[in-house]
């Protein structure tokens, strides 16, 4: 990716910058790591078992835990370095609760964990086609991050997408750590909400996420496992549910607002941000919701900056 800086009307190359992956990355990633992944920094250098977890994390919003490792060379599987890690984590629910609790002074039990969220991230500043040809598989826990440091102090994270495919890792693997952690370890898909719902809230929803993507080039759709997270930045402005009869929003946006028809407000904590909630039935419907979405996405715009 070519980056340039404008100097009266002429671009100026901004070149690339040497950065140490295994200690200037780190420590630069785990001080901003909510920023930038959205995730709570939880501990750096977490040993078990004889394997070193390089940042150890916590997703609060599918309350689960992310792996993160930084790669210097490009000679290794993501494929089996990714599995080994989560089947460390899954065979040490325990220790990972106990980290968490010992560093964060919390109360984590093992119930509050969505263990079939668990992920693995690398970050590198470029993978080979082998190893961005191993993650696409529909299921894979695993993410690939090329991270470049520019000449102005600009630092960019980029996350490698797989491309579109239909194949299950399961179905071709027949290692015994694949198939012991795809047992627990789920990445859901759009197909998973859709065998949820009839096909008319389907097709509405289709419409809607057409609408919302719309709004602005860098809003991200996520996928969950009982809601479509959109996301500008790091924070998410609305949750995406859907049901049976109708489709179900939870939108970060002021209760002080006239609300339209369909919106309600939430019976929420006062820390709560995701103060309105609203219903669409019927393609009516959406009109109402994109002015409401258009707004939570503009609050919540301001705050990520």
């Amino acid at each position: 990716m070519a980056i340039f800086r404008i100097n009266k009307g002429d671009l100026i190359p901004i070149k690339e910058k040497a950065i140490n992956f295994e200690k200037d990355l780190q420590k630069l990633t785990e001080q901003n790591l909510q920023t930038v992944l959205g995730l709570d920094f939880v501990r750096t250098e977490f040993g078990l078992h004889n394997l070193y977890i390089d940042t150890l994390a916590f997703d609060p919003e599918n309350k689960s835990f992310v792996i993160i490792e930084y790669k210097k060379d490009k000679s290794f599987s993501v494929v089996d370095q990714g599995y080994a890690y989560l089947a460390l984590m899954l065979n040490n629910k325990a220790d990972f609760i106990l980290e968490y609790n010992e560093r964060k002074k919390g109360n984590l039990k093992r119930s509050d964990i969505d263990w079939s969220q668990s992920r693995v991230l690398f970050l590198a500043n470029s993978f080979t086609r082998y190893q961005q040809s191993a993650i696409n598989f529909k299921d894979l826990p695993i993410e690939l991050w090329e991270v470049k440091l520019f000449g102005n102090d600009t630092i960019l994270y980029s996350q490698l997408k797989p491309s579109a495919s239909s194949a299950s890792i399961k179905d071709v693997s027949k290692d015994k750590t694949i198939r012991e952690v795809t047992k627990e370890v789920k990445v859901y898909t759009l197909d998973d909400h859709f065998s949820r719902c009839p096909n008319n809230i389907k097709d509405l929803f289709l419409t809607l996420q057409e609408r919302i993507l719309g709004i602005s080039t860098d809003i991200k759709e996520y996928v969950g496992k009982w809601s479509l997270p959109y996301k500008v930045g790091y924070l998410t402005f609305v949750y995406v549910i859907l049901r049976q009869s109708e489709i179900h929003l939870d939108l970060r946006l002021s209760d002080k607002i006239e609300l339209p028809a369909i919106a309600t407000k939430r019976k929420v904590q006062p820390s709560d941000v995701f103060k309105i909630a609203a219903k669409i039935k019927s393609e009516d419907d959406i009109y109402q919701a994109i002015t409401l979405i258009k707004g939570a996405y503009e609050e919540t715009k301001k705050l990520v900056g």
